[in-house]
């Protein structure tokens, strides 16, 4: 039971790693972009979270949804700003302007809050479960971050396949030049884009806040799971994102089953082999590559 207790938990650490691996999907399948501060995003996002709580009589969930809603504000402008002028056959300076991007994020947090690690407190929801068994049990609050993990990407796939932005997104995917042509704004497109990615990534912080201290230099950490996730599932593939989550997450949890402390290193080992086996991911296409 042990271990099908470790398998059931992975799979709810998966929706997680899915949360925090949308976003980075998202860009990647449309812009062929890959944001370097992504994991630092989703340590901005709980931050602010824990800043502007008060304002919102000290309610977290209302305040998540304002945070998700300026960071989606803040992903538009980044991209429509900053990230469009660094597009292009080369991905080199993309790559540089995010990871300076990472690295302006962990300083400026690091000046404002300090090194001190802090939580999210969301109370009796995170220690509360369902009982399924004498040596079972699931945690409502992993349950709830598999659940929104789940919604937020069948709703994205939903957007994707059946309305005209959508298929404005999947066509400027393909050949924005030709998309162009065609009355599309591809630059208004890559905004939308990174929008989603940033108001996704922020959600993830929040719930990953609660779940366990942050500090500002936690994003790298953050990042290398989204990515892995991403690669595992098959790049630019929106349900191979949850899929490399929960593949990721019980992994991981199978690992600390079989020694403590090895969880995240067998993690990695997944990753590789994944890599090494399926290098499009378990449900990417080759094309994708």
């Amino acid at each position: 039971m042990n271990w099908v207790n470790a398998v059931v938990q992975g799979v709810l650490l998966g929706g997680l790693y899915a949360l925090f691996a949308t976003g980075l999907s998202l860009a990647f399948g449309v812009m062929r972009f890959v944001n370097l501060a992504h994991g630092d995003l989703a340590v901005l996002g709980a931050y602010f979270v824990v800043s502007w709580v008060g304002a919102f009589g000290g309610n977290y969930w209302l305040t998540m949804v304002a945070v998700v809603a300026v960071m989606v504000i803040v992903g538009y402008v980044s991209q429509r700003t900053l990230f469009n002028r660094t597009l292009g056959a080369d991905p080199l300076p993309g790559i540089l302007a995010t990871f300076g991007l990472g690295i302006v994020i962990q300083n400026a947090l690091l000046e404002h809050f300090t090194a001190t690690d802090k939580s999210i407190p969301l109370g009796d929801i995170l220690v509360k479960s369902i009982k399924l068994s004498d040596r079972l049990s699931v945690g409502w609050f992993p349950l709830i971050t598999f659940c929104v993990a789940v919604v937020l990407l069948a709703g994205l796939q939903s957007f994707l396949s059946f309305t005209a932005t959508g298929r404005a997104f999947r066509a400027t995917a393909d050949d924005p030049a030709t998309a162009q042509l065609m009355g599309i704004d591809y630059r208004h497109v890559y905004g939308l884009a990174m929008a989603i990615s940033f108001g996704a990534v922020a959600l993830a912080g929040f719930f990953n806040g609660a779940r366990t201290p942050f500090t500002p230099s936690t994003g790298g950490l953050l990042l290398l799971f989204a990515f892995e996730a991403v690669v595992i599932g098959g790049l630019g593939s929106l349900w191979g994102t949850l899929l490399g989550g929960v593949v990721l997450g019980v992994a991981q949890n199978m690992g600390n089953q079989w020694q403590v402390g090895t969880g995240v290193l067998v993690g990695h080992l997944m990753f590789l082999a994944v890599l090494a086996l399926r290098p499009h991911g378990l449900l990417g296409s080759p094309a994708r590559t």
